[in-house]
């Protein structure tokens, strides 16, 4: 991490937006006092840190101001001069700005710029520091009476906080504690072979009946100071323990502050490498030769049988719409994951290739590495490994391939309850051998309409119900699908419960009236049916008129999201090449690379329904 990075100060807000936990670094804090001396800004900025309770008030009152703890990241008819929401930029959603005196709304009142990050329960707030110059830029941005970013005006949020690294700094701390106090402290996913491959002749005899070694997710453990400390291939263990859902541990929090940031500057966020030092300390044989210089995110020399894991975890996100006038939108984002247990501190080098295919939209690495100019197709990468599994790089990118799955989906409602649908597919369509689609499912989801029956046989794959949805599981685990597209079909119709038996159903059980219950009491019995005739009259006014066409959805949008997971390589063609990669000083270290595809958010919009879509610039 950048040197540039220093924190301030920070503070975590219960869901009742309470502070529970609040750390100051007053290093940090002299040197923000003597900058703004030296500008002699002492009198016109709010040179000092609030207490818990300011802090809280000021909170509050924004998150009243916005209307939500976030705000509303644009400026609307009710925002106020000097607010966040004023500035019209989304990013204001997530670096915040409080008035410590909420009576006056001045510059000399203004905390900016607070990093927000909600995580589970817990609010999170850091706050970095920046020059004067900077807080007052933002002041003028709450100030202005334009709208917005103008294009190509240079003094724009973005173009304040492009010259703010600290604030990325502050965001990394952020999302450090959040998975701390959370729990979520989980290493990167790094896939090995769970056997030793053979090879030649034997891999291909096997590999044809059906017998391989399986690929299998392992987060081996973090290298301790002794030698003994090895992996198993193909086991599951933990580097460090998980906080879970109990309460806070300020004791593992002041830990990790102490350890990662002291004095206020970001070294190591690594909680499995702080977890190791305390567990077991160092001693003379951790020591690196005295011509090294041993970075941060590197507490100990790796001692043990040497190896490079490589493994592209990607995530496809779609939105489909078989129609002329509506763009199908397809993006991959996706990191590559690396283990290196090499002794020693050795450098890795290789090529990255693919970059002219992926069409990389958004790149970023791991601290730990050194990038040159990139070329047409490939970038030379060099890195110092951490220990244990780390994330090298990010990054956003388009799907050279294609979708693996493509079509389109019908659903017509012949009656108020009765829909006809269709799905026509296609499944991994210009994909070749080792892309391998391990499983498939489609569903299509109901959430206003209780399915009573489904008529309808697909032609590939097995179908399930439950009360508000149907399932088509196209492709299921153990039955992959290598080297061949092939297209599927799904016609049918399913059949809802009678609309108004099931608002008339539902309102009752909100009310706590079970139909089903008998009562030999004639007055409770009449009782009853006034009470219902009451409650139908009531859902009819209450309720918002329905669309004959999607009643089931409730003037919502109808579609089907599909879920998958495909290995073998990368859909957007980023790819690592093992025999290309370099070790200095050399060393004899096998390497292994893998990949693997989920699908994210991949949806299919009903084509003869209302689908939302957003308006693009044609060039």
């Amino acid at each position: 991490m950048s040197s540039g990075c220093k924190i301030r100060a920070i503070w975590i807000l219960n869901n009742l937006d309470v502070v529970v936990f609040s750390r100051r670094f007053p290093v940090v804090e002299k040197r923000w006092r003597a900058a703004c001396n030296a500008g002699n800004d002492s009198d016109q900025l709010f040179t000092s840190l609030p207490t818990n309770s300011d802090l809280t008030d000021a909170f509050l009152d924004r998150k009243h101001r916005e209307g939500s703890a976030r705000g509303f990241g644009i400026r609307k008819s009710n925002s106020t001069l000097g607010s966040d929401s004023w500035v019209d930029d989304p990013i204001t959603r997530h670096v915040v700005g409080l008035y410590i005196n909420k009576e006056e709304e001045d510059i000399k009142n203004l905390l900016w710029p607070l990093i927000l990050h909600t995580k589970g329960l817990y609010s999170i707030l850091i706050l970095p520091m920046v020059e004067p110059r900077h807080l007052r830029a933002y002041a003028r941005l709450c100030k202005r009476s334009d709208c917005g970013t103008a294009l190509g005006m240079d003094d724009g949020l973005s173009s304040l906080l492009l010259d703010l690294p600290s604030v990325t700094g502050a965001f990394m701390v952020a999302h450090a504690i959040g998975d701390l106090i959370t729990g979520d402290t989980v290493e990167p996913e790094v896939i090995v072979s769970a056997a030793p491959s053979v090879g030649g002749l034997f891999d291909s005899l096997t590999g044809s009946i059906g017998i391989s070694s399986r690929a299998k997710p392992v987060t081996p453990p973090v290298a301790s100071p002794s030698p003994s400390s090895t992996s198993v291939p193909g086991s599951v263990t933990a580097d460090a323990p998980k906080i879970g859902s109990r309460p806070l541990d300020k004791d593992a929090l002041r830990t990790f502050i102490s350890s990662s940031m002291p004095f206020g500057t970001p070294l190591d966020l690594n909680y499995s490498n702080i977890f190791t030092i305390k567990a077991n300390g160092f001693s003379a044989t951790d020591l690196p030769p005295s011509d090294q210089k041993q970075p941060a995110w590197k507490p100990y020399l790796y001692k043990g049988k040497q190896r490079i894991l490589f493994t592209i975890h990607e995530t496809i996100h779609a939105a489909l719409y078989d129609r002329d006038e509506i763009p199908d939108t397809i993006s991959v984002s996706g990191q590559i994951n690396c283990r290196a247990d090499l002794e020693g501190l050795p450098d890795v080098s290789f090529p990255l290739g693919g970059l002219h295919k992926a069409s990389l939209e958004v790149l970023s690495y791991h601290p730990c590495a050194q990038v040159s100019d990139q070329g047409l197709d490939k970038q030379g990468v060099m890195f110092s490994p951490p220990l244990g599994n780390f994330v090298l790089m990010r990054y956003q990118a388009t799907c050279g391939l294609g979708p693996p799955l493509k079509g389109f989906y019908q659903l017509s409602m012949v009656s108020e309850d009765k829909g006809a649908f269709l799905f026509k597919l296609h499944l991994m369509e210009g994909y070749k051998a080792p892309l391998t689609m391990e499983f498939c499912t489609v569903t299509m989801p109901f959430p206003r309409r209780r399915i009573v029956s489904l008529d309808g046989t697909p032609s590939v794959g097995t179908v399930s119900t439950s009360e508000h949805s149907v399932e088509w599981k196209i492709v299921t685990s153990g039955r992959g699908l290598t080297g061949k597209s092939i297209e599927v079909t799904f016609p049918g119709t399913v059949k809802f419960a009678a609309w108004k038996n099931q608002r008339l159903s539902s309102s009752m059980s909100s009310f706590g009236i079970d139909g089903d219950e008998d009562s030999d009491n004639e007055a409770e019995n009449a009782s009853n049916m006034v009470n219902e005739e009451h409650l139908m009259e009531k859902m009819n006014k209450d309720l918002p008129p329905v669309d004959l066409e999607e009643p089931f959805c409730w003037q919502a949008y109808n579609y089907a999201k599909v879920s998958f997971k495909v290995v073998g390589a990368s859909v957007s063609g980023i790819a690592v090449d093992p025999k290309s990669v370099g070790i200095y000083p050399a060393v004899k270290a096998p390497m292994e690379f893998s990949a693997q595809v989920t699908s994210g958010d991949y949806i299919m919009w009903n084509t003869l329904g209302k689908c939302p879509n957003v308006a693009t610039i044609k060039s």
